[in-house]
């Protein structure tokens, strides 16, 4: 399927490895410019360089917990896509741990993090796009449902899925999609390194894939293709809706 992607440009967090650059891969397959972002000047550069660098690739290091991070980033997508069709919002995870026993300090970082920092993206971007722009937040499914000692994620990202529900709603006159993804778990270095930290990673494994009907974790490049499509023309109708990419571990339809 053609995308309609050639020629756009898209803005990614959170975009140095993972969820983030499996899309920026996709999104440069179907001839989509992209400007990628991590806080790691390092990491922005390897990934940069992985998409192929200029013209289809270009880097940023920010950290959207940072306030400036916002304004810079948008100055800098303009600068080098020239347009910008669409934004990929992500972030890392917030610290674990359980409602009773995360300190408040860490719950403020959360909201800094996962809540505040999108906002102020999208709020500095918004006025920038144009009809068939398209806003994707990464999310989680702790939108529907809880993940064990993951409180303060299990706090913020259902909040974060219904302010994309009403951003949909304010943008939508516009013909500006806005649109969630709930990835599960994906073989990226995140559950890699919280599989190694078990003490036995293949038992780990073994006894998450128990738990997904597909009976396996998923691959970044499957997000990325969802993405990638949730963010590009073809999803023209797509919109105020949190999308699954979880091999049905989600209970809820």
């Amino acid at each position: 399927m053609d995308l309609g992607l050639g020629g756009r440009g898209y803005l990614l967090t959170g975009a140095s490895r993972g969820l983030g650059l499996a899309t920026a891969r996709a999104l440069v397959a179907d001839g989509a410019r992209v400007l990628v972002s991590s806080r790691s000047s390092s990491s922005v550069s390897s990934a940069v360089e992985a998409l192929g660098g200029a013209p289809a690739a270009a880097g940023v290091a920010a950290d959207l917990a940072d306030p400036g991070a916002a304004d810079l980033l948008v100055s800098r997508a303009l600068e080098v896509l020239g347009r910008v069709d669409g934004v990929l919002v992500s972030v890392g995870g917030p610290a674990p741990g359980t409602v009773l026993g995360t300190p408040e300090e860490a719950w403020r970082a959360g909201v800094d993090s996962v809540l505040l920092g999108p906002l102020r993206l999208v709020r500095a971007l918004a006025p920038h796009l144009g009809e068939g722009a398209a806003i994707g937040l990464v999310l989680s499914t702790s939108v529907r449902q809880p993940i064990g000692h993951l409180a303060v994620s299990n706090g913020l990202r259902p909040g974060l899925a219904m302010t994309a529900k009403a951003l949909s709603d304010e943008l939508g006159p516009r013909g500006i999609r806005v649109v969630g993804l709930m990835p599960g778990t994906i073989a990226t270095d995140r559950i890699t390194e919280i599989e190694a930290a078990s003490g036995d990673p293949a038992k780990a494994r073994a006894r998450t894939e128990a738990g997904i009907p597909l009976g396996r974790v998923g691959q970044p490049e499957e997000f990325g293709r969802v993405a990638a499509f949730l963010l590009s023309p073809a999803a023209s109708y797509v919109t105020g809706t949190m999308v699954a990419v979880d091999g049905g571990i989600l209970r809820s339809p």
